[in-house]
C-alpha cells in the first residue's frame, strides 16, 4: 500500500462522471472528495444508458467535476502524487474520455498515473479500511454489466469463480423495472416498490440454484416476470416487483454459501451497485453470521460507480511506465 500518498481518480465508465481526492495517512484512508455527476435523469427517458449520449455528457462535465474535487478536498495539483483512472470495462466511448483526460492532466502536471480495473475499485471500497485483511477473500461484485464471484488469493490475484451466463442482476433490476413502469434505475425503483409487496405471493424460478459450479443466470427469471405480467393483466406491482427481488437475492446468496463452504475464505466482501439493496447487504449479514466469517461491505456512498473506490483501489498498486488505452472488456483475470 501506498503511505502518505494523495490520489486524483477519474471515473467514467458508463453514466456517472466522477472524481474524487483519496488519501493516504500512514496506513489511513480517507476521502477527502467524492464527486458525481449522474446522467440517470437523462437516459431514463431511454431507459437505460445511450453510449453516445453518455460520452458526450462525459466530455462536457468532466474537468468542471475534477475541479470540484479538487476544491472541495481544499487541494491543487501541486498537492496530487498521482492520478488513477478507469481504464475498464465499461463503455469505450465514456472510458475513453476518462482516459485521455486523465493521461493529459499526467502529462500536464508530470504526475504518474495508474489504470484501474472497474470492477477492482468495487473490491477495494469493501476492502479499505484499518482491518487488517486476511486472505483468502471471496468478493460477491454485483452490478448492472457484471455479477462475479471472485476469489482474491492477495492483492491483484484474482479468480473468477463463477459469473453470469447472460444477464447481470443489475440489468435484470432495470429490465423487470421497466416492465413495471417503473423509473430507471431499476435497482432503487424495485427495492422501493417491493416494500409494500408480498415476496412469496409469486414462486419465481431462481435458475441455475442446484447447478454444481457457482455461476449465475438472470435472464429466465426476467422472462417469467414478462409472462406472468403478461398473462395476469391485473396483477400487483408490489408483489411481483417483491417476488422478483426475493428470487434474484436468493440465487447470490446461496450461490455465495455454496462458494464459502468450497474455499473457506477469511473475508466475504460485496460491491457494486446492487450491493446497496438492503435485503441483500441483510441477507449477506446473516450469512456472515451463519458461516462464523467476516463480511464487510462498501463504504458509505461507494456502492454505485463512484471515483473514490478507484482512488482506493489504486493506494494498492503501482504507477505504470507502460502506455494503456480504454478497455471496455477489461477482466479481472
Amino acid at each position: 500500500m501506498m503511505n502518505n500518498t494523495t490520489i486524483l481518480a477519474i471515473e467514467s465508465s458508463c453514466d456517472e462522471t466522477a472524481a474524487a481526492v483519496v488519501k493516504n495517512n500512514n496506513g489511513i484512508i480517507s476521502i477527502e472528495s467524492n464527486v458525481i455527476a449522474s446522467q440517470a435523469d437523462i437516459h431514463a427517458q431511454y431507459g437505460g444508458v445511450i453510449p453516445e449520449i453518455a460520452a458526450r455528457n462525459h466530455s462536457t462535465n468532466i474537468i468542471p467535476v475534477i475541479k470540484q474535487a479538487l476544491t472541495e478536498a481544499n487541494v491543487s495539483h501541486e498537492n496530487i502524487n498521482t492520478l488513477a483512472v478507469t481504464q475498464g470495462p465499461g463503455l469505450m466511448a465514456a472510458l475513453h474520455v476518462g482516459v485521455e483526460t486523465a493521461k493529459a492532466l499526467a502529462y500536464a502536471w508530470e504526475k504518474p498515473i495508474i489504470p484501474i480495473n472497474h470492477m477492482e475499485g468495487h473490491i477495494y471500497s469493501s476492502l479499505a479500511s484499518e482491518k487488517k485483511i486476511d486472505f483468502p477473500i471471496l468478493a460477491l461484485l454485483v452490478s448492472g454489466g457484471h455479477t462475479q464471484l471472485v476469489l482474491m488469493r492477495k492483492h491483484g490475484e484474482y479468480d473468477i469463480i463463477g459469473e453470469t451466463m447472460d444477464d447481470a442482476v443489475g440489468e435484470a433490476f432495470d429490465k423487470v423495472a421497466k416492465m413495471l413502469n417503473l423509473p430507471y434505475p431499476g435497482g432503487p425503483s424495485i427495492e422501493t416498490t417491493a416494500q409494500s409487496g408480498n415476496a412469496e405471493a409469486i414462486d419465481f424460478p431462481r435458475p441455475m440454484l442446484d447447478s454444481t459450479d457457482f455461476n449465475f443466470s438472470f435472464s429466465g427469471l426476467k422472462t417469467a416476470v414478462l409472462y406472468y405480467i403478461k398473462d395476469n393483466p391485473s396483477y400487483n406491482k408490489n408483489d411481483v416487483a417483491a417476488s422478483f427481488q426475493a428470487a434474484a437475492i436468493d440465487v447470490l446468496i446461496k450461490k455465495t454459501k455454496k462458494a464459502i463452504k468450497k474455499h473457506s475464505p477469511h473475508i466475504v466482501i460485496v460491491g457494486g451497485g446492487v450491493a446497496a439493496n438492503s435485503l441483500l447487504r441483510k441477507n449477506l449479514h446473516n450469512l456472515a453470521k451463519e458461516q462464523k466469517i467476516e463480511l464487510r461491505v462498501p463504504r458509505e456512498k461507494t456502492s454505485a460507480d463512484n471515483a473514490a473506490m478507484i482512488g482506493i483501489a489504486a493506494m494498492f498498486k503501482k504507477p505504470t511506465k507502460k502506455s494503456f488505452i480504454a478497455n471496455p472488456n477489461l477482466s479481472l483475470k
